[in-house]
């Protein structure tokens, strides 16, 4: 592995995600990387899938790994406390009453910012080589990773100045006030700069990779592609799927025949959706799942010989660009080169059938409002343009 690198596990609820994440940290300690895993979900499980003890600073678990839950209020407390001041004095200067301004002084995305800021601050140290986020699931973690834009543009509404106004106005309202308002922007401003630093980062294919984590059942693969479809739009790269609770045939027994049976057709579902991507199979334990030894095998498992650090895939896969007042999406797809295919759009699906295999792509939502008017194949690459209706 070249250089720190940050793993972000996101799943559906309930598909295994923080099993999977532990169980990547244990193994990548063991392989000799000084690792940290974090929890940002706020269902915390971490400290039951390692049996130990967590607080909102990292732990050490065994020789080369630490893990922290982040607690939402101690990390509000350590790195937004006097921005929520700041606010709710400037709230009630516009005249709202005390309860709406105590309300609105709550920064929406105060929990995940301060999960960014945790992790810029574990990024930029020298202390890990590697930082393994168990993130909440999926729709949180997009919620998660759009955050500085929104946050921002948020406050720029709540504050009735420009920096310029804060700075020179600042020092006479502190005056009658009491509160800094230019040290308060001034601090707001080094917040914005520390959100965008970590995206930056987490945009970074070379430094940062998101894996998802699915099971064999419909909605969950529904979702996994849905999520897949939205980490692209936004610039994040996917690098590996992992299908976790796999049941075996010959465990399965009588009760677990037909669920067996469809799994199949969802295993190769997945193959199908998410190539050329890895993807990595994990068998149900058959028993909970918790402890260093029981992580540590399932670890060796998931990946075999493989480094869980290093970068599992890079290239992009799915792109989307505007012009001319249409979007035009490009897929990688090698394997139909020279096939006969077909491609037609349903609702919020683009579904490409090549001979006897289909497969179905999400398409961002704000596409329903626009028609498919041309595709083409070329350098395996499929072109599709959509033009307003």
């Amino acid at each position: 592995m070249a250089g720190k690198r940050i793993l972000l596990f996101t799943g559906k609820g309930g598909v295994g995600k923080t099993t999977i994440a532990a169980s990547t940290a244990v193994k990548a300690a063991k392989n000799g990387y000084k690792t940290l895993i974090m929890s940002t979900d706020p269902a915390h499980s971490l400290a039951d899938a390692l049996d130990v003890k967590l607080g909102p600073e990292p732990e050490e678990v065994q020789e080369n790994l630490d893990a922290l839950e982040i607690d939402l209020y101690y990390s509000m407390k350590k790195y937004w406390g006097s921005i929520r001041d700041l606010l709710l004095v400037v709230l009630k200067w516009q005249g709202l009453e005390t309860v709406a301004a105590e309300e609105l002084a709550a920064i929406p995305g105060m929990g995940e910012g301060s999960a960014l800021l945790w992790l810029d601050k574990f990024y930029h140290e020298d202390d890990y080589d590697l930082i393994i986020v168990d993130s909440a699931p999926t729709g949180e973690t997009l919620t998660l990773l759009s955050l500085p834009q929104i946050t921002q543009w948020w406050l720029m509404q709540a504050f009735p100045f420009q920096r310029f106004a804060v700075r020179t106005v600042g020092r006479a309202a502190r005056m009658v006030t009491g509160v800094p308002f230019d040290k308060g922007y001034e601090e707001l401003e080094a917040i914005f700069d520390k959100l965008k630093r970590i995206q930056d980062v987490l945009s970074d294919a070379s430094t940062s990779s998101i894996r998802l984590v699915t099971n064999p059942e419909r909605m969950v693969i529904q979702e996994s592609r849905r999520a897949f479809t939205y980490l692209q739009l936004y610039g994040f790269t996917v690098d590996a799927v992992i299908v976790n609770r796999i049941i075996e045939e010959e465990h399965a027994g009588e009760l677990f025949k037909n669920y067996v049976k469809s799994q199949k057709t969802y295993l190769q579902e997945i193959e199908d959706s998410f190539s050329p991507l890895p993807i990595f199979r994990v068998a149900h334990m058959g028993k909970e799942v918790f402890g260093l030894d029981l992580l540590n095998s399932i670890g060796e498992k998931t990946y075999g010989k493989r480094d869980p650090a290093e970068v599992l895939y890079k290239e992009s896969i799915y792109e989307i660009d505007e012009k001319d007042d249409q979007y035009i999406i490009k897929l990688h797809l090698p394997f139909i080169e020279g096939e006969p295919y077909t491609v037609q759009q349903f609702g919020d699906e683009l579904v490409l059938q090549v001979k006897n295999q289909r497969r179905n792509f999400f398409l961002p939502n704000f596409l329903n409002y626009y028609k498919m008017t041309e595709q083409n194949l070329k350098d395996n690459w499929l072109t599709v343009t959509f033009s307003k209706e």
